[in-house]
């Protein structure tokens, strides 16, 4: 960064939950966000039936309460934090999905929190998730009272229902279109924020599990584009057979690294498979840009970019920064510092079961760091350090704004305070939080979105975050 940032272009996002709004009071938490920390955009979570996007802290018993908020678990029952119009919902099952949730009866966040808002200033973006339901390491909600929602849902290789519903399912897509044109349409929003965090069937192959999606849907989609489906479904089933044998300790004569690539060479149909999966997977991306733009062509489409993209060298390869400029106005790659070094650790976990076995643990780190272009802790100790600012999100907001190639915008999502899931895993710091934000401007990044959820947050560590932006003249 050559100079200051233009106050004029200022970002400064962060993603709540509705909850908040009604545990600390629409005001209260406005002057908060606005005076406090400088924040001009809120990324409101507005339908989901995962703790993260609506409810308070998932990780109280590790991380404590913030010093705000209700102190105490809230038994949420997901589902729209609006009232849905039923004009939209003509073309989907899931035509009533308002949130159950008693503290919300009666209530609407989108009209409780644009007016007073958009009296200081302040956009209001709408923040959105898929998976919506029973993701794991989210808060996931333990039932999701949505009838049929379970005839929607994937069929694995072996024929069986899986755990998330099918996006190729008409009913299940055109609900999310339907859900989206809604608020669009209805609410004087000022943007939408996507996040897409499907696993991929090689992801589920390297992951243990049985990849789909198989069902009739998805299969017609690709008959259509003259994939042989089953030719494909017998290659996913030669790889798991192999992936099942590497985990179980299995000797491979030379070596499980090889015999992965001998194994997927000799079975083609599954990166036909893998690629047709990927595909759709974006056209629903594409699909949503489109909608918002054919709604309201001034109101901008962001992707929230899920960080095993930047940890992965498969996903790597698979979700380049510039073909996502296509169907985006901005990016925000997640970069969650502290909690970071435990999700690039479980990642490398899944490769060392696998296709890495016959790698230690240091060696199989520094190839991937290598490969990723990661310079952070080793791997003895990444879990508890976390990763960088100064290395970690300036490089991954350096890779983003070259990516991009000046034709989207790069608003670096900061982590504070992101859930931990054991007890030796780094903490978010004041210091974590203003040497963040700095590196996102020094690296030329066009903003910040602070997540994942206000409602986690300590102030004292949200005060790092204002501390940058006075010194950059954005507070």
């Amino acid at each position: 960064m050559t100079g200051k940032p233009d106050p004029s272009q200022k970002f400064v996002g962060i993603q709540i939950s509705p909850i908040s709004f009604l545990d600390e009071g629409v005001e209260a938490v406005l002057d908060t966000l606005q005076n406090r920390v400088g924040v001009n955009v809120l990324m409101l979570g507005t339908v989901s039936w995962l703790g993260l996007k609506t409810g308070r802290s998932i990780s109280w018993q590790l991380d404590g309460w913030p010093d705000h908020g209700v102190p105490e678990p809230f038994a949420m029952t997901g589902g729209a934090y609006f009232d849905p119009d039923p004009a939209y919902y003509g073309g989907t099952f899931m035509k009533d999905y308002r949130t159950r949730d008693p503290q919300f009866d009666g209530k609407d966040i989108l009209k409780m929190v644009l007016p007073a808002a958009h009296a200081r200033g302040m956009k209001v973006y709408i923040e959105l998730m898929e998976p919506f339901f029973k993701y794991t390491g989210h808060g996931s909600v333990n039932t999701v009272d949505i009838p049929n929602l379970a005839q929607a849902m994937e069929i694995d290789i072996f024929g069986r229902i899986g755990s998330d519903p099918s996006t190729s399912h008409p009913g299940y897509r055109n609900w999310i279109l339907s859900m989206i044109e809604d608020q669009v349409r209805n609410h004087p929003i000022d943007g939408v924020m996507w996040c897409n965090e499907r696993n991929s069937p090689l992801d589920t192959l390297i992951q243990g599990g049985a990849p789909g999606d198989f069902s009739s849907h998805a299969r017609r989609e690709a008959m259509e584009r003259g994939i042989d489906v089953e030719a494909c479904r017998k290659a996913l089933l030669n790889l798991y057979d192999f992936m099942q044998e590497a985990k179980a300790g299995k000797s491979f004569a030379d070596g499980a690294f090889i015999t992965f690539l001998r194994t997927l060479l000799a079975n083609p149909e599954a990166l036909i498979w893998e690629r047709f999966w990927l595909e759709r997977n974006k056209d629903l991306d594409r699909e949503l840009y489109g909608l918002v733009k054919w709604c309201k062509p001034s109101l901008p489409f962001g992707l929230n970019v899920w960080n095993r993209n930047h940890f992965n060298i498969f996903r790597k390869a698979q979700w380049p920064w510039e073909e996502q400029t296509l169907y985006a106005d901005w990016v925000k790659p997640i970069t969650y510092q502290h909690q970071a070094g435990e999700v690039f650790a479980k990642e490398l976990g899944f490769f060392q079961k696998t296709i890495l076995r016959d790698f230690s643990p240091d060696e199989a780190t520094a190839v991937l760091y290598r490969l990723l272009g990661l310079k952070e802790a080793p791997y003895a100790s990444v879990i508890q350090t976390g990763m960088d600012p100064d290395t970690y999100v300036e490089g991954q907001c350096a890779d983003a704004v070259r990516g991009v190639n000046g034709k989207a915008k790069v608003f670096m999502g900061i982590g504070v305070d992101a859930p931990r899931t054991r007890a030796d895993q780094a903490q978010c710091t004041p210091d974590i939080a203003y040497r963040s934000v700095m590196a996102t401007y020094r690296a030329g990044g066009d903003g910040i979105v602070l997540a994942p959820n206000y409602a986690s947050m300590k102030l004292t560590n949200l005060d790092g975050v204002a501390k940058a932006l006075t010194e950059l003249g954005l507070k």
